[in-house]
């Protein structure tokens, strides 16, 4: 025998409320419609589905079970009503953010699980990739965000950018370095000391070129090349290198690891972080993110910015 899952669902109501008007209510109908379901379950079924004269309702054997899998029905149909609210609100889904390395393990990803403590049910996938990586995810709906530099050239029509941090580079090394015991610091002694080379394709690579042609070099000794923003700064602390880092990533790191800045100025990238995102509207989960990594940032920025104007900064 064949049942319609809308009649399991009214029977289940009403069971649930313990009467007819109560579970029209609830269903959002007028209680003429649930009668005649009932009134047509039980002419198809052949028993009656309630006690008579029980107040409130009470099912009989068989009432109680085929009310038993509407129940089944009508608590999936509040779960899935439950779940699309919670998407249109932000608060459940997933969001695929990608970026560039240094900055995702300095800043995002401790800024993603702040995000989860409030959102505890957005699932956050995270991945890395330079520029072109970022756009052709976003493009392919591979991503929903990315967190990375552009300079003076727009984003592409498609695209959306949001800045939310201007670029300053600084030479990083150990603190207790050889070069911060010098009284007076000259610009091209930096390349008296072995270099920690930029990841490839990173934007920090070009970086270190115009550096070098400002301090009148034609090249350095490069040691190690192609790690992590941990590796790099393991490293830094255990050697006299130098590498070329955001300011930012020196700043998150000043508390807990041994690297400092090199007070010598050098030119900076005309460049700022942002949140780069398709131009047409996203999940709301993916906004909400948005909102709480540019809230995040808001407070970071003045922080930095006090950091840079403390450094006495040589010629």
């Amino acid at each position: 025998m064949k049942f319609e899952e809308k009649h399991l669902v009214h029977l289940a109501a009403v069971i649930e409320y313990g009467g007819v008007t109560a579970a029209a209510e609830q269903l959002g109908l007028s209680q003429p419609a649930v009668s005649r379901t009932l009134s047509a379950l039980e002419k198809r079924v052949g028993e009656p589905l309630f006690q008579p004269g029980r107040r409130p309702l009470r099912p009989t054997v068989i009432g109680a079970e085929l009310g038993r899998h509407g129940r089944v029905i009508l608590e999936a149909a509040r779960e899935a009503a439950e779940t699309m609210s919670s998407f249109r609100s932000g608060s459940s889904g997933k969001v695929r953010i990608a970026g560039v390395p240094f900055f995702m393990d300095a800043f995002i990803s401790g800024m993603i699980g702040g995000f989860q403590r409030i959102e505890p049910d957005i699932l956050v996938e995270q991945g890395y990739g330079n520029l072109q990586d970022l756009e052709n995810g976003i493009a392919s709906k591979r991503l929903d965000l990315a967190i990375c530099p552009l300079g003076a050239i727009k984003p592409k029509p498609e695209f959306r950018f949001t800045p939310i941090l201007k670029a300053r580079n600084v030479i990083a090394c150990r603190q207790g370095h050889p070069l911060l015991r010098r009284k007076k610091l000259n610009r091209t002694d930096v390349a008296d000391f072995p270099w920690v080379a930029p990841l490839p394709g990173s934007p920090l690579m070009a970086d270190l070129h115009t550096v070098l042609l400002n301090l009148g070099l034609q090249e350095i000794s490069i040691r190690y090349s192609g790690g992590s923003l941990l590796s790099v700064l393991n490293y830094l602390e255990e050697t006299d290198a130098l590498t070329i880092l955001p300011h930012s990533v020196t700043f998150a790191h000043r508390k807990d690891r041994k690297v400092t800045v090199l007070p010598l100025d050098i030119p900076q990238p005309p460049r700022s972080l942002g949140i780069l995102r398709a131009r047409e509207a996203q999940q709301p989960a993916a906004e909400h993110l948005v909102a709480h990594i540019l809230k995040e940032f808001d407070a970071l920025r003045a922080a930095i910015e006090r950091h840079q104007t403390s450094v006495v900064w040589g010629p």
